[in-house]
């Protein structure tokens, strides 16, 4: 393993929680939002992560070969998706402009499908981890200087 993979792989989570934490200030930011360009309430957004895979060249010689997966690579961003399986929220409210005019339906108005307690977890949940992966990066300086302090005597 390198001397900057801790740094490489640790710089790819904050890269990852960086963006996670947009697209839920996003969905908080639109928790109200009835009426959107492609038509009807917004819809929450979802960051879907996966562990970067490349072709490992660094093996450990510790686990066999079928059970080694490589040396970590860090997180990549896959996609960024709509939340399509929750359902929106009704409200009543007959005088607002996006009210449901006839049906059983009338006088509600189709609230978009944001839980805002659940995006405030996410966004604590994203902040943790970000936080953690700088003290990653931190710990690795730290090591880093203090291996070139030992070298340098």
């Amino acid at each position: 393993m390198g001397l900057f993979s801790s740094i490489n792989i640790a710089s790819s989570g904050m890269s990852a929680q960086r963006l996670r934490g947009d697209v839920i200030a996003d969905n908080i930011a639109n928790a109200s939002t009835t009426r959107t360009n492609e038509g009807g309430p917004f819809r929450r957004s979802e960051v879907i992560l996966r562990p970067r895979v490349d072709a490992p060249f660094w093996r450990s010689p510790f686990l066999p070969q079928g059970m080694d997966n490589g040396i970590g690579q860090g997180v990549r961003v896959v996609e960024i998706q709509q939340d399509r399986h929750t359902p929106n929220r009704l409200v009543f409210d007959p005088s607002h402009p996006d009210a449901i005019q006839s049906g059983p339906r009338a006088g509600y108005v189709e609230m978009p499908n944001v839980d805002i307690v659940s995006e405030m977890v996410n966004m604590i949940s994203a902040q943790r981890s970000y936080e953690a992966n700088a003290a990653v990066i931190e710990g690795s300086k730290a090591m880093f200087m203090r291996a070139m302090e030992i070298g340098s005597r």
